[in-house]
């Protein structure tokens, strides 16, 4: 977009005078974040050294659009911005500052670089001591998957640094809280248990996860002369974008530093705060605004229409206040359709019929719908991807928190990897085989996958044999096209596996390269499978290169303890390559309504699928953590009650109601499915609200919905 195509309200924030600190709030869709990116542009062009212009953004997705700009043919050639969280300052400022940080901080081998790890090999060291203590009964009474409680465990110390309370207080906050059988009481004891020694580990091993980078950088780097020297000195404009899905802790720093700064600008988003299950916390971003010299309001949406805008009204009143009182606008019923049905199948149809009529005869582009869900399963998005792939219509699904272990061809080539490496005794069962010979090579079915696998496969040895001495008629039946693809397939895993030296990060690299990727076989121009090996590759690297320096130093070691981690479902960390991938692809996106909501992106149809569903109001079960009692805003004594939780959980149906429909520019489909996926019936808070609004319409103007 160029300046003269901005709104005069946009206009006025990019021509401010150099030295104004501003806070510009506003509700999503106004057009705050254009107004940054030519802020910051604007600053360029006036000889403000790139290099000196800090942008801060509270999750990496978030930071796309900077990128963009930045990355242009017509962007001034110089330096470039930092475009950064404040994670990634405090990582950058500890590998800067280590040597006189790293003994004050209490690391054993203050001499040695730190080891910056990732979620997964955070969950790596830290089951290493929970599984232990697992032998011993800790957590006995808690049934959740050893890899949500380790993700719990972690997400505890991160609250704790986020917040900025020491990580010895976890179990005193969340028991003072808890109104429940005094046995819980015990978990959480086990639960700080384990973070503190966790802790210890890491100060052991010179290893540093989320939570202590964070720590250290607040408690000795900030603090330092030398380092707020270094900062101040280098960084002197700040453009600070969805302050409200920060945490604490960062608005704490962004507080002190901003009298340093000569200009400011902070983008805050009305009804937001989505993020709160990670610490975000909309109280201590909005109290920037009294730092500094000049607020902004953009008031008028750039993407809604007037009936939306009446619909986010009408709905979120609904919710919390259960009725619809006073004035009223009856063309919300424009903004929005109810469509009844009784199975998944039928929806699934539905939609797809739906989708492909908008894409023909309404001239709508694919990247302007999205489907949105509470959760998305892997039977539904499987469901989704079979019958838009039949109609030839391009789509991409994103689940942030999905394992590795759950992508088809992550386990495709999984199995290869074992199958080249029989020496890892990690030998893949015969179903292995077969799924990934269906999924790799070109035309074969599940029959003749089947039958390479029975004749071909030596469970006892973990190998493949030749297709050539096949008898005849099973050749023919397989046919030779199939048998020469899957004998080059063969004999590039027996000539690779002979080169023992190659990292397992290369070795998936190459075999992706040079044989899945190439004509013939089943991942040619398979965007999405390729997005799922480039993510997996990327975490074996990360993988790789954490552990070389610590226990593992054997690197057929490293690879086999890698391939057990994806195979018991270690997540692998959120990757900006994938947000930036599904939210420019032009393909339609399905996507959990959280996971949406952080793209920061705007479409013009959004389906929102079995809107009866509990999920779009229950919160997930965290037994081990609890991301409301850990806040800045909890009030420490204070018990957590059913009616907190009845509020809380409506109070953020209504925050992700309202991010979703701001971000809708023509119409929202709603379906009502009257069995869900385990064959019940559901009638959640969002269907009971959208039926308050119906009955409203009803009796103002004999509404069509009803």
């Amino acid at each position: 977009m160029n300046f003269d195509d901005l709104s005069p309200a946009q206009q006025e924030i990019v021509r401010l005078p150099l030295q104004t600190k501003v806070f510009l709030h506003g509700q999503a869709g106004s057009g705050k974040t254009t107004a940054a990116i030519h802020r910051m542009l604007g600053l360029i062009d006036q000889g403000i050294p790139a290099e000196s212009v800090l942008v801060l953004v509270p999750q990496r997705s978030l930071a796309q659009g900077y990128r963009d700009v930045i990355r242009t043919p017509n962007s001034r050639a110089g330096g470039e911005p930092a475009i950064l969280t404040i994670g990634g300052l405090a990582q950058r400022m500890i590998a800067l500052f280590w040597p006189i940080v790293a003994k004050n901080a209490g690391f054993k081998n203050p001499t040695r670089p730190p080891q910056f790890l990732t979620l997964e090999t955070a969950q790596y060291y830290l089951a290493s001591i929970v599984e232990p203590l697992l032998q011993k009964g800790y957590f006995e009474s808690v049934t959740v998957d050893p890899n949500r409680l380790y993700s719990q465990i972690l997400d505890n110390l991160n609250k704790s640094a986020v917040v900025g309370f020491a990580p010895d207080e976890i179990s005193q906050r969340l028991i003072q809280a808890w109104a429940g059988k005094a046995s819980q009481s015990v978990i959480y004891e086990q639960a700080q248990e384990c973070a503190l020694l966790f802790r210890k580990l890491c100060l052991q091993q010179d290893l540093l996860d989320f939570s202590l980078q964070l720590s250290i950088f607040t408690d000795h780097l900030w603090t330092s002369f030398l380092c707020k020297k270094y900062l101040t000195s280098t960084y002197r404009h700040l453009i600070y974008d969805n302050a409200e899905e920060d945490y604490p802790v960062a608005h704490d720093i962004i507080a002190k530093w901003l009298p340093d700064f000569e200009s400011a600008l902070i983008l805050s988003d009305t009804e937001a705060g989505f993020r709160s299950f990670m610490g975000a916390d909309p109280v201590s971003a909005n109290s920037l605004g009294d730092q500094c010299s000049k607020k902004v309001e953009f008031c008028n949406s750039l993407v809604k229409t007037h009936p939306l805008d009446n619909l986010e009204s009408a709905l979120s009143r609904s919710l919390i206040e259960h009725r619809l009182d006073g004035h009223f606008d009856s063309d919300v019923e424009s903004s929005f359709s109810i469509h009844p049905f009784r199975f998944y199948p039928q929806v699934i149809d539905w939609i797809v019929k739906q989708v492909s009529e908008l894409l023909i005869n309404q001239n709508v582009t694919p990247n302007e719908i999205v489907i949105l869900t509470p959760f998305l399963s892997d039977s539904l998005r499987f469901s989704f991807y079979t019958r838009f792939t039949e109609c030839g219509i391009p789509i991409n699904t994103f689940r942030p928190s999905r394992s590795l272990r759950d992508e088809p061809a992550v386990k495709t080539v999984i199995t290869l990897a074992k199958l080249a490496y029989p020496i890892w005794a990690l030998k893949p069962s015969k179903d292995e085989v077969r799924t990934a010979l269906m999924l790799t090579i070109t035309d074969c079915d599940y029959v003749r996958a089947d039958l390479l696998t029975q004749i071909l496969y030596s469970s006892a040895s973990g190998s493949l044999r030749s297709f050539d001495p096949v008898k005849k008629e099973m050749q023919q039946r397989l046919t030779y096209t199939i048998g020469e693809r899957y004998e080059k397939l063969r004999r590039w895993l027996e000539q690779n596996s002979n080169q023992g030296t190659l990292e397992l990060d290369f070795f998936l690299s190459k075999l992706f390269g040079e044989i899945l990727s190439q004509p013939g076989f089943k991942f040619h121009e398979n965007f999405d499978s390729a997005s799922s090996v480039n993510r997996l590759i990327e975490s074996c690297r990360k993988f790789r290169q954490t552990m070389t320096d610590g226990t593992l130093i054997n690197e057929a070691s490293i690879s086999k303890e890698y391939i057990r981690l994806v195979d018991e479902g270690i997540l692998a960390a959120q990757y900006l390559s994938d947000w930036a991938g599904k939210s420019q692809s032009d393909s339609v996106l399905i996507s959990p309504a959280f996971s949406f909501l952080m793209s920061n992106r705007p479409a013009k149809y959004q389906f929102w699928l079995d809107i009866g569903s509990q999920g779009w109001w229950t919160r997930l079960d965290q037994p081990l953590t609890h991301p409301y009692v850990l806040n800045r805003n909890w009030a420490r004594g204070q018990l957590w009650t059913d009616a907190q939780e009845y509020s809380t959980n409506q109070k953020t149906l209504a925050r992700v109601t309202t991010g979703l429909i701001r971000r809708c520019s023509d119409h929202i489909f709603m379906c009502s499915i009257g069995i869900n996926e385990q064959g019940n019936e559901e009638r959640g808070a969002l269907v009971m609200a959208i039926q308050t609004i119906l009955r409203k319409l009803k009796t103002t103007a004999g509404g069509k919905h009803v």
